[in-house]
């Protein structure tokens, strides 16, 4: 009987690599008690805020919970945008075609959804739309139905943006946005956005608020060190 699971288990692998998709290479897992209520509030709410330093899972998270939701079918497709902070210059003056200059911006979502689907899968939900990738700034006058969608470096939108993306929010659909109000981009007079949404929105019936800390980062431990003394 071993041998026969094993037999079976290697043609289906043998299937799988041959329609150029593999098995999921890591399925999510909550790492610690936060991580835990992060996914809890998330599955709870229509809207999720999530605040925290570098390094304690605000992405990996969200990108997992959304792989797991359209894996199992429960939306249509994963959204991902998150603010284009420019140099002088608009994306429009940069060169090469409009993937390329908005790649660099989305490359750390991207990495971890390969690291949960496999570049492959990636690459074809892509290319069939059911994983779409986006600046916030190309978001108005959009409305995403039954999808799964996440808004990260939210630090990095301004309140407005904050508002626009929120309202993009469609039937059947579920929202994840998360920041390091420390680490903002935003010029002075256009800061403060992330956290004036955080204290209007605390008590609203379907948003949920979860709080990351510097306990949670599963990265080096040295980031840890070097936050508390930033900060302390």
């Amino acid at each position: 009987m071993e041998g026969l699971v094993q037999q079976v288990s290697s043609m289906a692998r043998k299937k799988n690599n041959e329609s150029g998709y593999t098995t999921r290479r890591k399925a999510l897992k909550p790492k610690t008690e936060n991580q835990t209520e992060y996914i809890k509030i998330i599955s709870e709410n229509d809207v999720t805020f999530c605040t925290g330093p570098a390094g304690t899972g605000k992405t990996a998270v969200a990108v997992g919970l959304a792989c797991d939701y359209l894996l199992d079918k429960r939306v249509e497709k994963i959204v991902v945008t998150r603010p284009v902070i420019e140099s002088g210059r608009g994306l429009g003056f940069l060169p090469g075609t409009f993937e390329e200059k908005i790649h660099p911006y989305l490359v750390p979502v991207l990495e971890e959804m390969q690291y949960r689907l496999n570049s492959n899968r990636v690459q074809s939900y892509r290319e069939e739309g059911k994983i779409e990738v986006v600046p916030l700034e190309y978001m108005r006058g959009r409305n995403f139905h039954n999808c799964f969608m996440i808004l990260d470096e939210a630090q990095n939108a301004t309140f407005e943006q904050l508002k626009m993306f929120i309202t993009r929010i469609g039937w059947d659909s579920k929202a994840v946005i998360n920041g390091d109000i420390d680490q903002t981009d935003l010029q002075n007079k256009d800061r403060g956005g992330l956290e004036e949404f955080l204290e209007r929105l605390e008590g609203v019936d379907g948003v949920g608020i979860a709080e990351l800390t510097e306990a949670d980062i599963i990265r080096n431990k040295i980031i840890s060190r070097i936050l508390d003394a930033l900060y302390d």
